[in-house]
């Protein structure tokens, strides 16, 4: 455990970071301790998250609106990635980490803070990607996580918050647990830890459920420029308003939602509940725009690529020397990934129906069984024959 004078602490407002600011000034001494909200779209008023800091006994309280910066320097990279953890999960909430880690070494820097802290406890991912992300960004800089080591329940947690003027919670806490941003919802614990109990309804608020779904289909068209998404049925959108309208017709039509039970990098399996509307479908429709555009051989070599980047991203190893490698791969490949993807949206489903581009590499002179067919049959006996030579030598060696 680090000493420090002043800290700058990822402060969410909640019952953990709360308590977190008392607890570092008086069991470990700290002299000050400096909040910072990050603004990542979640539609939270921020000022009052601002003032509890302040009441909870923070010398600053610090909030910062990056919902551009996340959305155009960690969500469209991603996209461009096609980043699917276990080829299910689209990152939503492990994108926020290293934006926010770059946040805390940033501020530590200007108000020379000695470290920094966050309210993560010992099991989940956060506290991975927090510690090696601002490892990453400044290795001098002391990280220090108080609900790692107080070992105190929720009820206990409370108590200590109410000794220092902190509120308990009016309401009778959710047994859930949220986190939230422009990018979507995850939900876990309370009943969600049985992974036989189907989620109640009440869980969710991006996505209808199938019977409030309209009963007739919708299309919609996302148009790309080298990868990243730009338009929405032919209208040029701001990032934040594209994502934001996405997630409203798509999440309209209940497609989003993702049941899993995922492997977390500490070594146990968690049941995990995603809301994700606008980012599935955005990253379905590039893959399928990369299927008109990409050579066979780069198509199918950055399917490989994407599941190490999808890992670097969940395990907390956004600022490692092999995620810039990758991401000067996945740049090089987006070059011609610009054109339109129609999405037909109905009851849960997302079906790509249309796909077009001036880069397409889709020859309809090859491809036709019709009179139109340029394709020289002749040449493929040939093909057949040296394609297949090594196999009919093996065959002829090792026969019987």
């Amino acid at each position: 455990m680090g000493r420090a004078n002043r800290v700058v602490l990822a402060y969410s407002g909640g019952v953990d970071t709360s308590v977190c600011i008392p607890y570092l000034k008086q069991e470990w001494g700290v002299q000050e301790v400096i909040t910072l909200a990050a603004n990542l779209g979640q539609g939270e008023e921020l000022e009052p998250i601002r003032e509890k800091a302040l009441k909870s006994g923070a010398a600053k309280s610090l909030v910062a609106d990056v919902t551009e910066e996340f959305v155009k320097h960690y969500a469209f990279p991603a996209i461009q990635a096609n980043a699917l953890y276990e080829n299910r999960y689209p990152l939503s909430t492990a994108l926020a980490r290293p934006l926010i880690a770059k946040l805390l070494v940033d501020a530590a820097a200007e108000y020379g803070a000695d470290a920094v802290a966050h309210g993560c406890t010992g099991k989940g991912n956060d506290q991975v990607r927090f510690d090696v992300a601002i490892a990453a960004l400044n290795p001098n800089l002391k990280v220090l996580a108080p609900a790692r080591e107080w070992g105190m329940s929720r009820e206990e947690t409370i108590a200590y918050g109410e000794r220092f003027g902190i509120a308990s919670p009016v309401k009778k806490a959710s047994p859930y647990s949220i986190d939230r941003n422009l990018l979507g919802r995850s939900i876990e614990a309370g009943s969600l830890e049985d992974p036989w109990v189907e989620p109640p309804e009440e869980i969710y608020a991006m996505t209808k459920a199938i019977g409030d779904t309209p009963n007739e289909p919708e299309y919609i068209e996302i148009g790309f420029e080298q990868g990243i998404p730009t338009h929405l049925n032919g209208q040029s959108l701001h990032p934040i308003d594209l994502i934001t309208q996405l997630n409203q017709v798509v999440g309209t039509h209940g497609v989003g939602r993702i049941d899993m039970v995922e492997n977390r990098l500490v070594g146990i399996k968690s049941r995990e509940i995603y809301e994700v509307p606008a980012l599935l479908v955005l990253i379905q429709a590039h893959r399928e725009l990369e299927s008109l555009t990409l050579t066979a051989d780069v198509a199918h070599y950055k399917r490989g690529m994407e599941d190490t980047y999808s890992q670097l991203v969940y395990n907390g190893l956004w600022y490692s020397p092999l995620k810039a490698a990758l991401d000067a791969f996945i740049h090089q490949t987006q070059e011609r990934v610009s054109g339109t993807v129609r999405i037909k949206l109905f009851k849960g489903n997302a079906v790509m129906v249309g796909r077009q581009s001036s880069n397409s590499l889709y020859s309809p002179d090859l491809a036709t069984y019709g009179a139109d067919d340029q394709f020289d049959h002749k040449a493929a006996e040939g093909f057949i024959y040296v394609w297949g030579l090594p196999t009919r030598v093996w065959s002829q060696r090792n026969k019987g």
